[in-house]
This record gives structure tokens, C-alpha cells and sequence, in this order.
């Protein structure tokens, strides 16, 4: 089993930055792809960001330019670098993990980032 838990949302004036962390325990050895998502009030999850273990990145068009994932030289860590937020990036973001083929999710920390 891998449990993931995420860190560092609170709340922001637009144009401020965050940087989420990760940390994932248990069996990280199985871990392959991780990625960030986020879900607004009354909207639908999404994925902002992904990376593999060998280190390439993909963006929602949203965020390219603003947000930098990367992952920590153990690979049971990710983070979520967030900069020039807008309030449209308020939600709450999951750190999620590929394990073998099964997806799972943390339990999220809360991003608010006011106008």
C-alpha cells in the first residue's frame, strides 16, 4: 500500500505563490508516474500537472508558465512550485501516484488565492 500526503495550501492574494509538497510511505518502491490534481467548488477534478520517474512534465495549458513540478531525489516526494496564482486556481489539490497501474490519491490541501 502507499499512503500520499500533501502540504503547504493556504490562502493567497493573486499573484502570490505556494509550493505544495508530497510525500508518499509505504511500498514507494511500486510508485510510477505521480501528478497533481485540483478540483474548484462544483467543478469537476482535473490534472494540473504530471510527471514520470524519469523526470518529464506535463502542464495543463492553465498553469504552463506558472506552475513547476518536480519530484525529490528519493521519488517518495513531489512538489508543486505555484507562481502568479489566480483566483481561478483556487481548490483543492491531490497528490496522486500511479502504483502499478492503480491511481491513488492523497486526501488534498486546500489552495484559495483571492483577488
Amino acid at each position: 500500500q502507499v499512503q500520499l500526503v500533501e502540504s503547504g495550501g493556504g490562502s493567497v492574494q493573486a499573484g502570490g505563490s505556494l509550493r505544495l509538497s508530497c510525500t508518499a510511505s509505504g511500498s514507494i518502491f511500486s510508485i510510477n508516474n505521480m501528478g497533481w490534481y485540483r478540483q474548484a467548488p462544483g467543478k469537476q477534478r482535473e490534472l494540473v500537472a504530471s510527471i514520470t520517474r524519469s523526470g518529464s512534465t506535463n502542464y495543463a495549458d492553465s498553469v504552463k508558465g506558472r506552475f513547476t513540478i518536480s519530484r525529490g531525489n528519493a521519488k517518495n516526494t513531489m512538489y508543486l512550485q505555484m507562481n502568479s496564482l489566480k483566483p481561478e486556481d483556487t481548490g483543492v489539490y491531490y497528490c496522486n501516484a500511479d502504483v502499478l497501474g492503480t491511481s491513488r490519491f492523497g486526501k488534498g490541501t486546500q489552495v484559495t488565492v483571492s483577488s
